[in-house]
């Protein structure tokens, strides 16, 4: 594999970054199996880029389908060379709103979905000695903001996996990788009712992503801006911490 080539699966291809990562992937070399909930969705995906994609129908939140999932991968395309966990789900969440319904549903799909696709190919990575795997994090994973608590709490555990595992897949010629954009313009943002700043579209996000991705960079942020604002609020002590996020509640 030269960076360009290879096997690609990307999650969470439906719409959004993940569409749009898939389809640049196809257009530079790469043959990617794509998997989502939507069999249509995943099927117009693969009529843009006749014969470079595959659509794998796939509900992240079933571990054993995830496993099953990367079997047919591997049996129809070969060895998943980079695997970029991408599904995910956001409900925006205040104390008026509070539900442990969707706490969970957010857990099961942004956390333990990519957890469970892990499981399909960290086996075939680790026996082969080769693979990235790319989680999909966010800038709201590094520090607490009003709206994103639970959504934000899936990103840091995201995070948190990504930096446990780098030095123990090192060992075995695995790369791992974690992506944290700030505000794409997608249908996950489109639910946001407060002001984006640094708003970027998903072109420029895949942009972003695939530099990352070939230069094999470990924490693939941006924009600069934002995540330069995010890192610099979470170092602040929290008295000043917290007087900039009360600013940020719905009003």
């Amino acid at each position: 594999m030269d960076g360009t080539t290879g096997t690609a699966w990307v999650t969470g291809a439906g719409s959004g970054i993940g569409r749009a990562l898939a389809r640049r992937l196809a257009e530079t070399g790469w043959t990617v199996a794509v998997s989502a909930r939507t069999a249509r969705d995943l099927d117009t995906l693969a009529a843009e880029v006749p014969g470079r994609i595959t659509a794998f129908l796939l509900d992240v939140t079933d571990a054993a389908a995830c496993v099953e999932t990367g079997r047919q991968i591997e049996a129809s395309l070969g060895p998943v060379d980079l695997a970029v966990f991408n599904a995910g789900s956001y409900f925006p969440t205040t104390a008026e709103d509070f539900s442990v319904a969707n706490f969970k549903k957010t857990v099961d799909v942004n956390l333990m979905g990519e957890v469970n696709c892990m499981g399909a190919v960290v086996p075939s990575m680790l026996a082969r000695r080769a693979g990235h795997i790319v989680l999909m994090g966010s800038l709201t994973g590094l520090v607490g903001l009003p709206t994103a608590a639970s959504y934000g709490a899936t990103k840091a555990a995201l995070n948190s996996i990504a930096q446990a595992f780098k030095p123990d897949f090192e060992r075995f010629g695995i790369t791992i990788s974690v992506i944290n954009p700030g505000f794409v313009k997608t249908p996950l943002t489109d639910k946001n009712r407060f002001p984006m700043p640094f708003l970027i579209g998903v072109d420029a996000a895949v942009d972003h992503i695939m530099r990352g991705i070939e230069r094999q960079r470990f924490d693939i942020s941006f924009p600069w801006q934002m995540s330069f604002l995010v890192r610099l609020l979470a170092a602040l002590p929290d008295w000043a911490k917290f007087a900039i996020t009360r600013r940020m509640l719905p009003r």
